[in-house]
């Protein structure tokens, strides 16, 4: 009965009641309501119910306490994906025929409760995807039978070493161990005795040191994952020894030396391929090429060099994940449609030619930051109808975009930045209603915006950096509601701003600087930080999607990715805006960067600016903006940036340390302004530029009208005396014989005081 909806079911216990030979009981995702669990009790009286499945409904821990009173008949019970909010009780103590029980996918939390000592027929433990604390319970030490420990997604830290320790006495038993995706630590476990051992997922855990020789005896490994930890070291073809079994074997995320000879003929035959951020290269493996059943190869920044191996596509055609990506690799692709290729990251590497064609089985491809040339024609070709996700930026495309997006209807993700395309944008983009991010920008592009309308699901469009023209489309606000990031920064788009972009909920960057875009600031801006703070950023589901943006922030252009929910930005600068700042403004609380620089603004600032107490950079610079700075701006903690500079601003600064602390560059231009870090000086509030020059008199400091006064009289004075004796002959005859009597008259004075003053003395 798994997968009914059984959420309005009357009574349905009660209709199982008479099926006491019931042996299975299946209500898995069922949504199954609310019962009085006594209602329940008739399973007591069946002996021949084995397996009961009540997984992935919305049951609370009160089930636990129903189990334990009909436990005793059970041999499976699966309780995974429910609502269970609480510890594990105590209460499977006495569930001594217990063989299996899964507890997966619920909300469990704290540490593992020491209640497995009497379940000694347990053969499978699951009790991942909780938020289970600590380490494994010394109750563990009796579980002699235990086969299969899943743990991953959980909380638990302890050493590694002791919880392989615990389970010491399973070592003859112990087949599955899957501990990833917790917080343990230490270095690598002695495992030796753990022969049957066929999986091990040791993975994203906080586990070092290197890894031993030793693991090469364990001959019945099919699945190795230690990928994530900090592992060190040299793996040599001793590791592999008698690893003949082996399928999986995945390494990357450590820092492991991977030394293996190139004529190595390897034991096993692997599926999956992990070795990403290990020392491989510089040379692609030679090992490599004798695994023919590979489907998943992950090789990304492994130090590759070089081109591939000629026979490279031949012997891996039934690829399915290719990840060469943050290598070294180039050469040119050949036509990829004869392979079976649904994930291929090629990213980062020295790749060249043409775009090639696809598999028709093709889901993401990274192909950005290449050498990647030419038009765009081949994708065209490629009948991929499952395409999600397609980044082929930082290359060397040109031509015009081809017109056949309407074939891509599952496209969810599309970067072409930074390239060398030109023309108009295909009206074709329009019909990919699933789109989430679309990414154009840096390139050649011109002519008006093509409508995408249809395309509600958008939530990032970045046009930056073209030459597109035309007014701002209204249905931009209209019909993309989801929009988080609107970028249309260095383009020719032209009149007002339309007032539907108010209404854009969501938006948390907005960036229209480096346009001719003119009219007046619309009043309604301030919905929009409003709105944008009760929404999330939703991007698509595939792990492997880059949703870096490349934003303006303070004044820098900066790589924003998971922390860009938090971003808050309107960028407006370098266009044609008149009239005044709203007030309306100052009620965008959560705005942490705002930048009208470069435009004619006029009139005076929000008295209430202060309100914006999230800020940390704003530029009004370069505007025609009069009247005294707010007080309020003195009390904006946060703010790191500011750049008020030739505007018409006057009076003093406003006091306080955030204020005073930036560089006076952010208020030159500003000739009324005065105060630190301005001015050493400025007049009392309220006096005016004259009363200051007044008080500057009376205090016996020179003034500028006093600066001419001396000047001038100096000029005049100077030219009176010296310019009548430089014309007058017999004036500047009379003057030189005028200096020698002074000079005779003061020595004849001076020699006789001299001598009155020596007769003194003698007496």
């Amino acid at each position: 009965m798994a997968r009914l909806n059984l959420s309005e079911a009357v009574n349905w216990p009660q209709s199982l009641s008479k099926l006491t030979l019931l042996t299975e009981l299946q209500l898995s995702q069922c949504n199954l309501p609310d019962v009085n669990l006594r209602s329940l009790s008739f399973i007591n009286s069946s002996t021949s119910l084995q397996l009961l499945d009540l997984s992935w409904n919305s049951l609370n821990s009160s089930i636990f306490y129903w189990i334990a009173n009909v436990s005793s008949n059970f041999v499976h019970i699966d309780l995974s994906f429910n609502n269970l909010e609480s510890p594990i009780p105590d209460v499977f103590t006495s569930m001594l025929s217990l063989v299996t029980l899964y507890l997966s996918s619920n909300q469990l939390e704290g540490l593992i409760p020491d209640v497995f000592t009497s379940m000694l027929s347990l053969v499978t433990l699951d009790l991942s995807r909780n938020q289970l604390e600590g380490g494994i319970p010394k109750s563990f030490q009796n579980l002699c039978s235990l086969e299969s420990l899943t743990l991953w997604s959980n909380q638990l830290s302890e050493n590694i070493e002791d919880s392989v320790k615990t389970l010491s006495c399973a070592e003859n038993t112990l087949e599955t161990l899957h501990l990833c995706l917790n917080q343990l630590w230490g270095s690598w476990p002695d495992l030796k005795r753990f022969s049957k051992l066929r999986e091990l997922d040791l993975s994203i855990n906080q586990l070092n040191g290197s890894v031993p020789e030793s693991v090469g005896q364990l001959s019945s490994l099919e699945f190795l994952s230690l990928g994530g930890n900090s592992f060190t070291g040299v793996i040599t073809e001793s590791h592999f020894l008698n690893l003949s079994r082996l399928q999986i074997l995945e390494l990357s995320g450590n820092r492991f030396s991977i030394n293996l000879s190139s004529d190595w003929n390897p034991p096993f035959q692997l599926g999956l391929l992990g070795m990403s951020s290990c020392k491989v290269g510089p040379a692609f493996p030679k090992w490599i090429l004798t695994q023919t059943n590979l489907t998943l190869l992950y090789l990304s920044n492994a130090g590759l060099s070089g081109s591939l191996p000629n026979k490279f596509w031949d012997l891996f055609s039934g690829l399915s994940d290719l990840d060469l990506s943050m290598n070294q690799i180039h050469g040119k692709l050949l036509n990829l449609s004869l392979t079976s290729l649904s994930y291929v990251n090629l990213s980062s590497n020295l790749f060249s030619g043409a775009v090639p064609s696809f598999s028709p089985m093709l889901g993401e491809m990274y192909l950005s930051n290449n050498r990647f040339s030419g038009p765009l024609s081949s994708l065209c070709a490629t009948q991929s109808p499952n395409l999600r996700s397609a980044d082929i930026s930082k290359n060397l495309l040109s031509g015009e975009l081809p017109n056949c997006w309407m074939q891509f209807q599952e496209l969810q993700v599309l970067n072409l930045g930074k390239n060398k395309l030109s023309g108009k944008i295909p009206s074709s983009l329009g019909n990919l209603q699933g789109i989430v991010i679309l990414r154009l920008r840096d390139n050649n592009f011109s002519g008006e915006l093509p409508s995408l309308e249809n395309c509600t699901r958008l939530s990032i469009v970045d046009l930056g950096n073209n030459n597109l023209s035309g007014k701002i489309p209204t249905w931009i606000g209209q019909s993309l509601p989801k929009l988080v990031i609107l970028r249309l920064r260095s383009n020719e788009f032209s009149g007002i701003i339309p007032l539907s972009l108010c209404t854009l909920a969501a938006i948390h960057v907005l960036d229209l600087s480096h346009n001719n875009i003119s009219g007046g600031l619309p009043h309604c801006f301030n919905n929009i930080s409003q709105s944008a703070n009760n929404h999330h950023i939703h991007y698509p589901s595939f792990t492997n999607v880059l949703v870096n943006s490349e934003l303006m922030w303070k004044g820098i252009e900066r790589e924003f990715g998971k922390n860009l929910a938090g971003m808050r930005s309107i960028d407006m600068s370098s266009n044609c805006l008149m009239g005044e700042i709203p007030q309306s403004i100052a009620n965008m609380t959560e705005l942490k960067s705002l930048n009208l620089s470069r435009n004619y603004l006029t009139g005076k600032l929000p008295e209430n600016f202060g309100n914006m107490k999230m800020l940390e950079s704003l530029d009004l610079s370069r505007n025609q903006i009069s009247g005294k700075i707010p007080t309020s701006l003195a009390s904006l903690n946060f703010l790191s940036v500011l750049d008020l500079s030739h505007n018409n601003l006057s009076g003093r600064i406003p006091s306080g340390t955030q204020l005073q602390g930036f560089n006076a560059s952010a208020y030159m231009g500003n000739l009324g302004l005065c105060g630190p870090p301005l001015t050493p000086n400025c007049p009392p509030d309220g006096a005016t530029q004259a009363d200051d020059n007044k008080e500057y008199d009376n205090d016996g400091l020179i003034s500028l009208g006093f600066f001419i006064s001396a000047v001038l009289g100096f000029v005049i004075g100077f030219w009176m005396v010296c310019g009548s004796l430089l014309l007058k002959t017999s004036w500047r005859y009379a003057y030189f014989i005028f200096l020698d009597n002074a000079k005779d008259w003061i020595y004849v004075k001076t020699a006789v005081y001299k001598a009155k003053v020596q007769r003194r003395l003698q007496r």
